[in-house]
């Protein structure tokens, strides 16, 4: 572990390029794993400057691959760099830039999804969580086919707290393909307005830094990269379980061309769908034809706020799901066919 401190001004010597690295170590991306290199390092340089000032910092960096990203926050000065990378075939050459940087590059191979983090730094990094932001930060150029699955389970854990928010509102700033970043940022009436743009922004302040043209990664994807930056909120702008909110914001994008009523109706058994759906509706003081990509955070609050009472008055609520309605539907009704057809002349 590195120690905390003053560590003086710090460059890595000189190393062969990452171009070098990839052919040395004959590395391929993956298409299977949607691995894409980033070898610009004024690129690199870039997306560490937009994670704030790291002297001294502690970094989780997640998927380094053959580590561009990893070279740049080195070269920021941190205290300590945590790599998690899950291919094997990026360990020798991030074992070079250990070797570079001695006692500053920890490597870890696993998978970023079960990793557990509330133990890899010290305990004296913690911070309350309505106090500033503590000294470590998550960076990363993340796999498209990891980011969405990964940042939900951050979100959650920001919500709960927990993973890598044990030390308080840890940062991220992490890549995600264009569109996606879109989603993110957001704003209510946006086309790009989506699930994922009320769970990031109900949590977090989020902006979407930069954008990286396609063609700086290898192999070239077919489209750009947006570089978003996320800082938790000191207060969620819902105060519910991170389970219900998901399943409200959920349900109101299920058909995000209608109506909203039409999704949200889907969070209540068909026998009293209408009544609870038009009370749910009047009690959150929701217009039922607006489209969800008109509704703002405050309405789902409202939404999710009336949607818990409704649940504690009937327990069983929040365990249904109206996809196992239907198939149970369906099931009845293929049941009745077939006796239909066996008692016919």
């Amino acid at each position: 572990m590195a120690a905390s401190g003053n560590l003086g001004s710090f460059r890595l010597p000189p190393l062969p390029t990452i171009r070098e690295l990839i052919k040395l170590f004959r590395l391929q991306a993956a298409k299977q794993l949607s691995q894409n290199f980033l070898l610009d390092l004024r690129l690199t340089d870039k997306i560490v400057r937009k994670a704030g000032n790291l002297t001294n910092a502690y970094v989780y960096e997640v998927g380094p691959g053959p580590g561009g990203i990893t070279r740049s926050i080195l070269n920021a000065n941190v205290a300590d760099l945590l790599v998690v990378e899950k291919d094997t075939r990026f360990i020798p050459g991030l074992q070079m830039l250990s070797d570079a940087a001695p006692g500053k590059l920890r490597i870890v191979h696993g998978d970023v999804l079960t990793f557990k983090i509330e133990k890899a730094f010290p305990e004296s990094l913690k911070r309350h969580w309505e106090d500033d932001p503590p000294n470590i930060h998550i960076i990363g150029n993340l796999p498209f086919s990891v980011s969405t699955p990964l940042i939900i389970k951050w979100l959650e854990n920001v919500s709960c707290r927990d993973g890598p928010f044990t030390y308080g509102r840890t940062q991220m700033t992490l890549t995600f393909q264009k569109e996606v970043a879109e989603r993110l940022t957001a704003t209510k009436g946006s086309k790009q307005r989506s699930r994922l743009s009320i769970m990031a922004q109900y949590l977090c302040s989020v902006e979407h830094i930069f954008t990286i043209p396609g063609q700086a990664f290898v192999p070239k994807p077919e489209v750009d990269v947006g570089v978003v930056h996320f800082t938790p909120l000191i207060r969620p702008k819902i105060e519910q379980p991170f389970k219900l909110v998901e399943k409200v914001v959920q349900s109101a994008f299920q058909f995000r061309r209608k109506y909203c009523h039409h999704g949200l109706g889907m969070l209540f058994p068909a026998a009293q769908r209408l009544e609870s759906t038009g009370r749910l509706l009047q009690l959150a003081d929701v217009d039922p034809t607006l489209r969800p990509t008109q509704l703002s955070v405050l309405h789902f609050k409202n939404l999710c706020d009336i949607y818990r009472k409704m649940c504690d008055e009937d327990p069983q609520l929040f365990a249904y799901n109206f996809r196992e309605e239907l198939k149970q539907s369906r099931s009845k009704n293929q049941t009745k066919d077939s006796d239909k057809e066996s008692c016919g002349p």
